[in-house]
């Protein structure tokens, strides 16, 4: 499913350089003048070690280092600060680093200052989803991974990072919805593996940087109605775990092959996850085959004993998480009990050792013990807060624009007819806000008043002091700028103050008096009223969706150090948005008697639970998933499809006297049987662009079951997507592939990924059906 990029008119380096990361080129470039890790050239008594020699194999380098180590020594190094080896020559090394959509200073891994002021802060992950651009995740990831190698040469920096998060957007009113790619496993799985590419590099086995993806699993509550995520016991079916929150991990360690990924603080069905030996050594490590080390949440070993008391010792605590497949701890516990839990026999060395085994790989892969000999290492502070780099920041925000509204239309404005431009709202000269959470220091910022003051004259007025908007002391300067100015841009929403982590929200509304400001605001307006939306969540904008006198309503989303620029050319029409909702936007109704804490996806109607998603909610909306409207219109066609595909089988059909077989007719293939390797639909589709101006086009390919084939399958999935730039009056020809076995299986009550067969509709944007009936290749008798 990869997606092209849409570029605006840049210059013509920055054309070439985002070419050149498009194609996934890579410069490497060795000896650099970095102090080494480990292996130091300089040091004759450890370059004779074999752990040191860089031509021999990486797993026979480990198990030689391991070997070295003694067990005081060993322990030292199982958390995220990890002590130096004196005799060996090894450094002691921060693994905890942060690059969630730029290198971020939240971990102690990375420090800003000196030669390195700041990086490249790109839009928050729910807004970049909304690009539905794979390639353009890749291509961020590749900056990413440049500006921290940078720093890293220059010792400001880790190779560690713990990002990205991949959780999934469950709950409309979770704080850190903001850090996922959105509420659809597909769209985070593929999100995922191409941000990932992007940060580790393609040098076969050797890594750039090393991801991790987190926060396995069923992670989605961070504080709500008195209940925290160091408390919680996420109550989740086998099905819901394969079918929902499984994917985007599976996608992370299959596809992407991450280097790490981390278990969370909660429990799932009374375990804790970082404890958990079917979660960590069976499914990442055993099923998914993990290349990589698995890390704790920070401190998570220590909150399941002193929080969840899910042991009655520490020792006992360590020796549960380390022997579950816990490779690294973020926090000193297991440093402090691993020894005596060795000693009391709860744990082997070699328990201890496999763990080391994991993490020094990693290390390894990185180039951390070869010396004085780098990949990447010429790059320095020239390298960071490049123009290409920050040019791209400005692209990103750009595609994650989303379009919600456009009556009239009542965009793009015309600088030539509004030349008076009032600018109202407590987000629209900010800064901090529009890099979200998980943030570094941004190389610079443009605020939508600075972007929206290079088209026109503009009056600024923010209505309210903070979004917070407690009172109504400056609704009169607001609402008299607008009633003056030919048009006017209200700039309202949330920030990290109503949505962060450990802050999940407590309605869906725009926060204190903030709709009586736009309402009022509206009605005095002389011209046109576009109300734009910061917030990484959906929020219950109803009124405004119902309001004649607001003609347009974009969403930014939290749009990066470059948001402002971005807004600004969305609404003067330099840009054509063409971002699409990455969840659903929900009326403020759905909250009534939904407790947080309900992990089930499928609704009950008997139990008037209304279900999770666009894939098992049917009920009202504001917005929904994939919406996002553009300044032309596109017609999509067909150009060819298969109507008919055969599953062949794998040789597990049984004879029809068992008494728990059935007939494949109208029933459905488990995948184990299934020969699934090259089993897809090709399709090609015609997007044609019949207005007059150029657009890109998302298309969102979705599959529905047949009719009948079970209740508890998702009304529809997405099973694919691309984004395509058209001409105005061109046409473009898109190749879609869906794999049958991944994308049109569901996942029974037991857990089990069956194909169902008979016709399943596949729909293009809602306006394009077409159906492909799925049929075993000879009919006979299948296990069931």
């Amino acid at each position: 499913m990869a997606c092209s990029t849409t570029t605006t008119t840049t210059t013509p380096s920055t054309i070439l350089f985002i070419a050149l990361l498009l194609l996934g080129v890579v410069v490497t470039i060795t000896q650099g003048n970095i102090e080494p890790f480990a292996c130091d050239p300089n040091n004759e008594t450890t370059m004779r070690l074999p752990f040191c020699r860089m031509k021999m194999p990486i797993h026979k380098r480990v198990r030689d280092l391991v070997g070295r180590l003694t067990l005081q020594e060993k322990v030292k190094l199982l958390g995220n600060s990890a002590a130096p080896v004196p005799r060996l020559g090894i450094k002691g090394y921060e693994w905890w680093s942060e690059a969630l959509h730029g290198v971020s200073n939240v971990g102690p891994g990375t420090k800003f200052g000196g030669p390195f002021p700041g990086a490249t802060s790109f839009p928050q992950v729910i807004t970049l989803a909304a690009s539905f651009n794979a390639s353009l995740w890749e291509s961020i990831g590749q900056v990413v991974s440049d500006e921290a190698r940078a720093m890293y040469n220059g010792g400001a920096g880790g190779l560690t990072y713990w990002s990205p998060n991949v959780n999934i957007f469950r709950d409309p009113r979770w704080g850190r919805g903001q850090e996922t790619p959105g509420e659809d496993p597909v769209l985070a799985g593929t999100y995922a593996a191409n941000y990932v590419k992007g940060l580790q590099g393609n040098d076969g086995n050797r890594l750039k940087v090393a991801a991790c993806c987190k926060h396995f699993t069923a992670y989605d509550l961070d504080n709500w109605n008195g209940i925290d995520r160091f408390h919680f016991n996420a109550k989740v079916s086998r099905q819901d775990i394969v079918d929902t929150f499984d994917i985007p991990f599976q996608m992370c360690v299959k596809e992407g092959n991450v280097a790490s990924v981390m278990c969370s603080y909660n429990q799932v069905n009374g375990i804790p996850t970082c404890a958990d030996p079917n979660l960590l050594r069976k499914t990442i490590r055993g099923q998914w085959h993990l290349n990589g080390y698995i890390v704790s949440d920070c401190d998570s070993v220590g909150v399941y004993f002193d929080n969840q008391h899910y042991t009655s010792t520490p020792e006992e605590a360590a020796a549960d998480a380390i022997k579950a497949g816990l490779d690294l701890d973020c926090g000193p516990f297991l440093g402090v009990h691993t020894e005596n839990a060795v000693n009391k026999k709860l744990l082997s060395e070699n328990d201890v050792d496999n763990a080391l085994i994991n993490t020094m790989t990693v290390q390894m892969r990185l180039g951390m013990f070869d010396g004085s000999a780098h990949p990447y290492g010429q790059l320095g502070p020239k390298d960071v807060c490049t123009p290409a780099h920050q040019e791209l920041a400005l692209e990103a925000a750009r595609q994650g624009m989303v379009l919600l509204k456009n009556t009239g239309p009542s965009l793009p404005l015309s600088p030539h007819h509004h030349r008076t431009l009032a600018v109202i709202g407590p987000n629209s000269n900010v800064t901090l806000t529009m890099i979200g959470n998980y943030a570094g220091v941004a190389c610079g910022y443009t605020t939508p008043l600075q972007g929206l003051s290079k088209y026109r004259k503009a009056i600024y007025q923010p209505g309210c002091a903070d979004v917070a908007c407690r009172d109504d002391t400056q609704f009169a300067a607001a609402i008299g700028a607008a009633s003056q100015a030919d048009s006017t841009v209200i700039i309202v929403g949330l920030d990290q103050s109503i949505e962060a982590e450990f802050r999940d929200r407590t309605h869906l509304l725009l926060p204190g008096r903030q709709q009586e400001l736009v309402t009022k605001v509206a009605a005095s307006s002389k011209g046109p009223i576009v109300l734009v939306l910061m917030s990484g969540g959906p929020v219950d904008v109803s009124f405004a969706e119902n309001n004649p006198k607001i003609g347009a309503i974009l969403w930014a989303g939290y749009p990066g150090q470059a948001g402002g620029a971005a807004i600004a050319d969305a609404v003067f029409g330099n840009i054509n948005p063409g971002g699409k909702l990455p969840m659903t936007w929900y009326p403020q109704e759905y909250l009534n008697n939904l407790a947080m804490t309900n992990m089930d996806m499928r609704s009950n109607p008997s139990k008037g639970y209304p279900g999770r998603t666009y894939r098992f909610y049917k009920g009202p909306v504001i917005y929904p998933f994939g919406h996002g409207l553009s300044y032309t219109q596109f017609v999509h066609t067909i150009a060819s499809a298969p109507t008919i595909v055969s599953i062949p089988l794998d040789g597990h059909r049984r004879g029809p006297t068992a008494a728990n077989e059935t007939t494949l007719s109208g029933k459905a293939v488990k995948v184990t049987h299934a020969r699934c390797n090259k089993l897809s639909i090709s399709m090609e589709v015609d997007v044609k662009n019949t207005g007059s101006t150029d657009g890109s086009q998302t298309l969102l390919v979705y599959s529905s079951p047949p009719q009948g084939s079970s209740h508890w399958a998702p009304h529809k999935q997405l099973v694919a997507f691309h984004k395509v730039n058209v001409p105005a009056k061109g046409v473009q020809r898109v190749g879609i592939n869906i794999h049958v076995c991944k994308y049109l299986s569901v996942v029974d009550k037991s857990g089990i990924r069956r194909i169902p067969l008979g016709q399943h509709s596949l729909s293009i944007n809602a306006d394009l059906m077409h159906s492909v009936s799925l049929q075993a290749e000879t009919l006979g008798v299948i296990k069931s």
